[in-house]
């Protein structure tokens, strides 16, 4: 299927800087741990304040991206997370890196990647027709699973013969040339009209989420994905405890937890598409919206050694397939039901709830893996997971609110 030489220098953009992310994955809490030897809770906060500062920040974008054009945005952001990355190095190299600065670089990259996000979806919707949407979120779900692959396995290779710093500064480059591929792309924009009867602090901040909440199947799946990814990215720090610290896996067998299972989500990326033109895009949303939510229970039969890696990465292989097939899913119809005019602040009202989320989750099960233990904790995340389900759309979604399918021809009573 043709989508354009637009989307392929947009996908090329988002490949690039995707796996100089996930190069750089670990990055931050080793550069805190190994060179300004900070403590276990300071490396907590540096991840979950990171989020929540950046999702509050990130509030004020929204508007501010939907009333300009998309691409100078998305090339802005790419900048942006190209100094604050490329400022580590230079200033381990000067000798005045700090954990300050980490924290400014974790906050200022985050709220970049959601301004990123956001405009990116709107234009992605310009760019793409929407019969192609599916096609093109496949894509680029698989070229993210693939990434998340060899991302980490690339990246421990770079720390261990060169250290955490130049992975982070190879992620710098990684968002500059994302940068170049966008400015290449040619063609049209898109920029929402600005209404002259709102203001930014009124219907502006919150267009987003009253887009969300108006629309019935958008506020199901909107529910559905907090639930779903607060719970799961709230044990991910205590899977790492569990692995690394109680269970003493080694690094590279912690690698291979978490990259073979990836295959699976790019295998699912490519069949969603074929899965859907055969089942119909609701059943399959469904089936493997359940399917997601009932692996992850599986983590709390972990066991220390060779058993407890092949249940980990069973697991999860079985989890991110199912997320694989479901996301280009979700991401469609949520394109698909935003308004055109308000894309870019429901992508952001959602980024940003997402992360205040997580960011909440995270502290609430590190409290609970406190008390109890971190096996207990994942298993309490797996059985909550278990309901999440209910909150998916109960049929097919029909047309998002003003836009009318055209109906078919009647028949004759003699046909």
């Amino acid at each position: 299927m043709k989508l354009g030489a637009g989307f392929r220098r947009l996908w090329s953009a988002y490949a690039v800087s995707t796996y100089g992310t996930w190069i750089a994955f670990g990055a931050f809490p080793l550069i805190a741990v190994r060179v300004l030897h900070a403590p276990a809770f300071a490396v907590s906060l540096l991840e979950s304040a990171g989020l929540a500062v950046a999702a509050i920040v990130a509030v004020l974008l929204g508007p501010w991206v939907e009333h300009r054009s998309k691409r100078p945005v998305m090339i802005a952001m790419d900048v942006v997370r190209f100094l604050a990355m490329a400022s580590i190095p230079i200033a381990y190299s000067l000798g005045f890196l700090s954990y300050g600065q980490l924290l400014v670089v974790s906050v200022t990259g985050t709220t970049a990647s959601i301004a990123f996000t956001a405009a990116s979806g709107a234009y992605l919707k310009h760019l793409v027709r929407g019969d192609h949407l599916l096609a093109a979120n496949g894509r680029l779900g698989a070229t993210a699973w693939v990434a998340t692959a060899a991302g980490p396995p690339l990246g421990g290779a770079l720390i261990g013969l060169l250290g955490p710093v130049i992975t982070v500064a190879a992620d710098a480059v990684s968002y500059l040339l994302s940068a170049l591929g966008v400015l290449r792309i040619r063609g049209g924009d898109v920029a929402a009209p600005r209404d002259r009867a709102g203001t930014v602090r009124g219907a502006g901040l919150l267009g987003g989420w009253r887009c969300i909440l108006r629309d019935p199947v958008l506020r199901r799946l909107f529910f559905n994905s907090l639930t779903v990814g607060g719970l799961i990215m709230a044990t991910g720090p205590l899977l790492s405890v569990l692995l690394l610290g109680q269970y003493h896996f080694p690094a590279w067998q912690y690698g291979l937890a978490f990259g073979i299972p990836a295959v699976g989500g790019f295998a699912g990326s490519r069949l969603s598409a074929r899965l859907v033109a055969r089942y119909g895009q609701h059943r399959v949303m469904i089936v493997s919206g359940w399917l997601r939510s009932l692996f992850p229970l599986g983590l709390a039969f972990t066991r220390p050694a060779i058993p407890g890696l092949l249940t980990v990465i069973v697991v999860e292989g079985l989890l991110i397939t199912c997320m694989g097939i479901f996301n280009p899913i979700y991401a469609t119809e949520r394109l698909r039901r935003a308004p055109a005019d308000q894309t870019a602040r429901v992508l952001s009202a959602w980024t940003i709830s997402g992360k205040l989320t997580q960011a909440a989750l995270m502290v609430l099960w590190g409290i609970l893996a406190t008390l109890t233990s971190p096996l207990t904790a994942i298993t309490v995340s797996g059985v909550l997971l278990l309901g999440t389900p209910l909150l998916l759309p109960r049929r097919s979604a029909g047309d998002p609110p003003g836009i009318r399918t055209p109906s078919a021809p009647r028949r004759s009573p003699a046909a």
